[in-house]
């Protein structure tokens, strides 16, 4: 069943692949639904995975295989909350590992080229700290990062 407010995700025909990574790599995720396409389109043909219907981390997705025409971009991402550093070494890894692309600040790209913020609990912590000067130094020690590393902003965080 669609919800009645969907993430539509565009694919170049990878819809399915991308759906079964997310629910391998990230808690909470899965995929359902697969449809296929009743007659021929412009991207495929009859038969071909028109849309799957799937859940990253409890939130509901729709990947929609509507070809080459559009990329994703870092105007949309996933922000994912992570608790310690082995699970954002984990999710940073299966991520970039996999095809993917690191980048600044915690961000990186998978191989479809959707983009994820992998943010320690901590960091936002740090960066919100009520003592401006103790979250200026955290928030200057993430510019300097791709992958975050906890122990790090809590050094700088403390200075």
């Amino acid at each position: 069943m669609i919800c009645k407010n969907t993430i539509c995700l565009w694919y170049d025909g990878t819809a399915l692949d991308a759906a079964k990574f997310y629910a391998e790599t990230f808690p909470d995720s899965t995929v359902g639904a697969v449809h296929r396409a009743p007659g021929a389109y412009p991207a495929g043909k009859e038969g071909d995975v028109l849309m799957v219907e799937f859940t990253v981390m409890g939130i509901p997705c729709i990947g929609l295989n509507g070809g080459p025409e559009f990329k994703h971009s870092e105007a949309f991402s996933f922000q994912v909350a992570t608790d310690s550093q082995a699970e954002t070494d984990r999710l940073w890894s299966a991520s970039v590992g996999n095809g993917g692309q690191e980048s600044a600040c915690g961000w990186c790209k998978d191989k479809w080229g959707l983009s994820w913020q992998i943010t320690p609990r901590a960091l936002i912590a740090a960066i919100t700290d009520p003592d401006r000067a103790a979250a200026k130094r955290a928030f200057e020690a993430m510019m300097d990062m791709g992958k975050i590393d906890i122990a790090a902003i809590e050094a700088a965080r403390r200075g």
